[in-house]
């Protein structure tokens, strides 16, 4: 089955309560600003400290990690001549949620947070935040660059990352799986179906979804 390209995006899907909200990052005064970002997220970061009134001082508290977006594009130089207090890249996500763990359970209430990029890297950075007791609230999220999913697969618990097509294959145990727009914010994935239960092997051609 070739997977067919559309131009349906996440955007076109029904509003569903539990799909993630995102907004332009705005600076917020804090004693410390904690700077999370992948691919095109460090668009968004420059963007957000091109409005700051004190953009000196803000980058002077900030702890800012990166890494590139799954689609491959790297911005670290544009991150580093920003000259924050603290920079720290990553060559994936995974490689830098444990830096982000350390970080987090050293900084203070008050901390304001930034999270820019692909959701893949949003949910699981917004995640281990929360897990140490930060409010929702301190937390800003900007979507830049890929739609590309991170799903978990409902029968198998699996997650597969960086989804591109509905339906799509399990990685871990093989079904055909339909993407919803349901979404956990407890293991920052959205949910896996599968999309075949009731007629086994009546599955549509895989389309494009998310790049």
């Amino acid at each position: 089955m070739k997977p067919v390209k559309t131009s349906l995006t996440p955007v076109d899907a029904p509003a569903i309560r539990s799909r993630p909200v995102y907004a332009p990052l705005k600076p917020r005064p804090g004693a410390q600003h904690l700077i999370v970002a992948d691919g095109e997220g460090a668009e968004a970061v420059v963007a957000m400290l091109d409005k700051a009134n004190d953009r000196s001082g803000l980058l002077a508290a900030a702890h800012v990690m990166y890494c590139p977006g799954p689609n491959g594009t790297d911005l670290t130089a544009a991150l580093q001549t920003l000259g924050p207090a603290q920079f720290f890249r990553a060559p994936t996500i995974p490689a830098l949620l444990p830096r982000l763990q350390r970080v987090v359970s050293t900084v203070h209430m008050g901390t304001q947070f930034y999270l820019a990029g692909t959701e893949g890297l949003i949910g699981q950075a917004e995640r281990e935040i929360m897990a140490t007791g930060f409010p929702f609230a301190a937390i800003q999220k900007e979507h830049r660059g890929s739609t590309l999913r991170r799903v978990q697969c409902v029968h198998c618990k699996g997650i597969t990352e960086n989804v591109a097509t509905d339906p799509f294959r399990c990685s871990h145990c093989g079904l055909m799986l339909f993407v919803r727009d349901h979404y956990s914010r407890r293991i920052a994935a959205f949910q896996g179906v599968n999309i075949d239960a009731e007629d086994p092997g009546l599955v549509p051609d895989p389309v494009v979804r998310f790049t």
